[in-house]
């Protein structure tokens, strides 16, 4: 055995045997010391054993009853019937019973905006601005002080992991690198929040993409570069990845419409696969779409407009489409009547607009459904909803998929496994199986029953720990 021995200027290595007979003595003292410190330090591991009543395996729409989970640190060690594992476990094991709950996987929320929250503009200021409803909000945002938008994203962060989303893919509008920022300081324990996937700025030609419009042109560019990353053919294109890359980000975002070229698309393709990320592109026409689908992208984000063809060589490619239901049900008439005045004009419209989306919508579920194509749900939400909480806000997307026609089953799968394979991140999150993350929820009844329990989640524990607990259930 050879150690270091110092002095003030170098260090030099003696043999164990040149040693004085104390001093060797003492150091292989120390040694069977730092083994027995190594040793307590592995059969100390933290242990939690989680019961209920039900757990619902969203895969293969399996329930196991009665139900438990031991959990070692902040990994999934075991899953089984309480007798079973309770046998397994140590007496000193802590115990969370959750009485007649059903537990489920963490939620994933795989299209949101966690560094936005637009408050609907009074009717007037709307009618006169381009993209009215949104744009002044956008502005707002990308002028004040970053510091202050990461700070607002710090409390919609732990709103949603309050109400059961643990993993979130946190698509733009967040400055240059906000969410970057928030992401790092949530996986450092600083922040409470969900974990975040980031893709920092939003690629888009001309840097707007229907987002702002006719700024002051002294200005325009600096405001733009705040929040967009500007494609110019498709050297351009890959320049905004890299870019983008500087900042450490986890996927990268493009918003296109018809004038965004094949080459550009599939030069940003190209650049983030050869740096292993993936690539999500918000594209709604038909033109948008195939383009996307040409260059290779791995999701294409609302795509409303898809057709039967497209979402047909989506499923030979293993493309992904993510469902955003946020404006479905009369939201934007929910969310607008308790903070502005409206005109029986604006009513109507808005009336007449709510009809004739949800006749689409109906439609477009069942075509994904009969297609066989992945699919993914996210909320996209960035927008105020007086008397909710972000979270509560973002979990009005279950009932939206239902009443569109999305059975409960196939809506739980589209913010669990689906969502987890969407993210690539299958192996982490997205089940309650051994060796992933131990993120759970549970709620008081039965989802499949009613998806709206799912807005009313009563448990959450995000890498082995509590985050939420309103159960009665007694604890020790």
């Amino acid at each position: 055995m050879h150690i270091l021995i110092g002095n003030d200027r170098a260090f030099t290595e003696k043999p164990l045997s040149r040693l004085p007979k104390r001093a060797a003595f003492f150091l292989a003292l120390l040694v069977v010391l730092l083994w027995a410190v190594q040793l307590g330090a592995q059969s100390a591991a933290h242990l939690t054993l989680v019961k209920a009543a039900r757990l619902l395996d969203p895969r293969t729409g399996n329930v196991l009853s009665p139900a438990s989970v031991l959990i070692e640190n902040n990994k999934i060690k075991e899953v089984g019937p309480p007798e079973v594992l309770r046998a397994k476990a140590p007496a000193t094991v802590k115990t969370i019973d959750l009485g007649s709950a059903t537990l489920l996987p963490g939620l994933i929320d795989s299209h949101t905006h966690l560094l936005l929250d637009v408050v609907v503009p009074p009717e007037a200021e709307s009618a006169r601005r381009y993209n009215g409803d949104f744009a002044p909000a956008l502005l707002l945002a990308i002028v004040e002080s970053p510091s202050k938008r990461v700070l607002l994203g710090a409390q919609l962060a732990r709103e949603d992991l309050n109400s059961g989303f643990t993993t979130v893919r946190n698509l733009g509008h967040s400055g240059i690198d906000g969410d970057v920022a928030l992401r790092d300081a949530i996986n450092a324990g600083r922040v409470p929040g969900p974990r975040i996937l980031a893709s920092g700025r939003k690629l888009a030609q001309n840097g707007k993409d229907g987002y702002l419009q006719s700024l002051n042109p002294t200005l325009a560019k600096i405001i733009l570069q705040q929040e967009f990353l500007q494609v110019t053919g498709p050297d351009g294109a890959r320049q905004a990845v890299k870019d983008n890359l500087f900042y450490d980000v986890d996927v990268i975002k493009v918003a296109i419409e018809d004038d965004f070229s094949v080459p550009e698309m599939t030069a940003v393709v190209e650049e983030a696969h050869s740096r292993h990320l993936k690539v999500a592109v918000h594209a709604v026409s038909p033109t948008s779409i195939q383009t996307a689908i040409d260059s290779g992208a791995d999701s294409i984000e609302h795509g409303n407009e898809v057709t039967d063809a497209q979402l047909k060589i989506m499923r030979d490619k293993g493309i992904f489409i993510v469902i955003t239901p946020t404006f479905w049900n009369g939201f934007f008439t929910t969310i607008a009547e308790p903070s502005i005045v409206m005109s029986p004009a604006l009513k109507a419209d808005l009336a007449a607009s709510d009809a004739r989306r949800q006749q689409r919508v109906t439609s477009f579920i069942q075509r994904i459904s009969k297609s066989g194509v992945k699919f993914a749900a996210g909320s996209d939400m960035c927008w105020f909803y007086p008397g909710k909480t972000r979270g509560q806000a973002s979990a009005t997307m279950f009932t939206h998929l239902r009443d569109a026609g999305m059975l409960p089953l196939d809506i739980l799968r589209g913010v669990t496994t689906n969502a987890a394979e969407l993210l690539g991140w299958q192996d982490s999150v997205g089940a309650v199986e051994a060796g992933k993350f131990a993120d759970l929820i549970a709620v008081a009844g039965d989802p499949i029953a009613d998806i709206s329990e799912l807005e009313h989640v009563r448990f959450v524990m995000k890498d082995g720990q509590v985050v939420k607990n309103d159960f009665v259930a007694p604890q020790r």
